[in-house]
């Protein structure tokens, strides 16, 4: 999406249009929630360390990974239609402003260690005394409560401990990680989806004393948001004593569904375990016999004979190259795909046509892809209204439109209380 797009889109209310959220973490978790808000048109105030002396401040994201101009390039990607606050949150003067935001706030999102917000008198007490209504996204590794509470968490060893990286490993061979933070990302996907709930819920408690309805907490651990999706795990353990283990590409107890290798050496993903899709696969590949046999007519039986089928289906697939595979494949409506690297993403007319590949307009000129919206509401779409901001682009705007007044925002800059007030936080 170009500049003038962004422009736009910049009056077009999406469902949430009006939720104006406080977003008070940083790196992956809370932002990721924020931005799906935000996506759909939540009003997301950022707020980020300003630049010091000693400190280039922001949100460590903003130097992540591989920079153009100074500046990651996923920033505008975490950081897209959100303002930024440079907030000095340490300070007695800036806590004052975060509750002044707070009494206005439909939502605020932190994914601090657990006591932070308590270490600067921003706890939720505290706020909810000032706003009843307001909702408060809490993200940690461990939860606010429990024996693990004061860990430091991240999603890395979240998927540890909810099981993942059990699982996730060739057998026999070191575990792997996911190659993207998948925890962070299951954790603000969690978190969002509270939230909305907390939204329903505080919209049926409207009263005369509640006027905007009730508010409430909403804990999120990284580690539940990855247990929560480790299917029947638990209940495999509880009634058989079985611990599931690592498989590699293939999938336990479930027959056949494999990465297999192609004559031009890519691996073609096969999922053939659904009985009719069975047989047709089978037949496709010359093994009607297999097909017709009476024992591998469900998925228990096809279990049984895991090593049997794969070697069948490689047999077959090593003869051709991928393409042609995945031809075959989808004539005989049996499910199947390559594995995508990102070029293979950037050049594919299916996620174009979906509209996944957006394009921002950067400062120098340049053009940068970034992802589309997800969900896809066909009603109430969600938009990419503005690029992601500089550091305190937004103070002057924000604390102005808290009251306070053009002198008061100098004094406050002066003394480093925040940033983006003709201070150069332009990273």
């Amino acid at each position: 999406m170009d500049n003038a797009s962004m422009k736009d889109n910049a009056s077009t209310h999406g469902p949430l249009a009006g939720l104006k959220v406080v977003e008070m973490g940083q790196l992956i978790a809370g932002p990721f929630a924020c931005k799906t808000l935000g996506d759909f048109g939540a009003d997301i105030i950022k707020i980020e360390p300003p630049s010091t002396e000693s400190s280039l401040g922001g949100d460590p994201l903003r130097r992540w990974r591989m920079l153009k101009d100074g500046t990651s390039v996923w920033w505008q990607v975490q950081s897209r239609n959100k303002r930024s606050l440079a907030l000095n949150l340490k300070d007695p003067e800036a806590q004052e402003v975060v509750r002044a935001l707070a009494r206005e706030a439909d939502v605020l999102i932190e994914n601090f260690r657990p006591g932070t917000l308590e270490e600067w008198g921003l706890g939720p007490d505290r706020l909810m005394e000032i706003n009843p209504s307001l909702i408060i996204l809490r993200i940690s590794g461990y939860g606010q409560t429990g024996p693990y509470r004061d860990r430091p968490g991240f999603g890395v060893v979240a998927e540890a401990m909810g099981g993942l990286r059990h699982l996730t490993a060739e057998p026999g061979r070191v575990p792997v990680r996911v190659g993207v933070s998948i925890g962070d990302t299951l954790a603000s996907l969690h978190g969002v989806i509270g939230i909305l709930i907390a939204l329903q819920h505080r919209s049926k408690t409207v009263s005369e004393k509640l006027p905007r309805g009730e508010g409430q907490v909403i804990d999120v651990a990284l580690y539940e948001a990855v247990f929560n999706c480790m299917e029947s795990l638990l209940p495999e353990y509880s009634a058989f004593g079985a611990v599931r283990g690592p498989a590699g590409s293939a999938l336990p107890g479930i027959a056949p569904t494999n990465a297999y290798r192609c004559k031009d050496d890519a691996y073609a993903l096969i999922a053939g375990n659904g009985d009719s899709i069975f047989r047709r696969l089978m037949k496709l590949i010359g093994r009607d016999d297999l097909g017709n046999d009476p024992a591998l007519a469900d998925n228990a039986g096809r279990v049984a004979r895991v090593a049997e089928l794969d070697k069948a289906i490689g047999d077959w697939s090593i003869q051709h190259s991928v393409e042609e595979v995945l031809t075959a494949l989808d004539d005989a409506k049996v499910p199947a795909g390559k594995i995508y690297s990102i070029a293979d993403i950037a050049a594919d007319p299916h996620y174009q046509a979906r509209g996944m590949l957006e394009n921002v307009d950067m400062d120098d000129g340049s053009v940068l892809a970034v992802p589309g919206i997800v969900p896809k509401l066909l009603g109430t779409p969600g938009s990419l209204r503005t690029k992601a901001p500089t550091l305190g682009q937004h103070s002057a705007d924000i604390l102005g439109e808290l009251g306070y007044s053009p002198e008061s925002i100098r004094a406050m800059a002066a003394k480093g209380v925040i940033g983006g007030i003709a201070s150069g936080d332009r990273s």
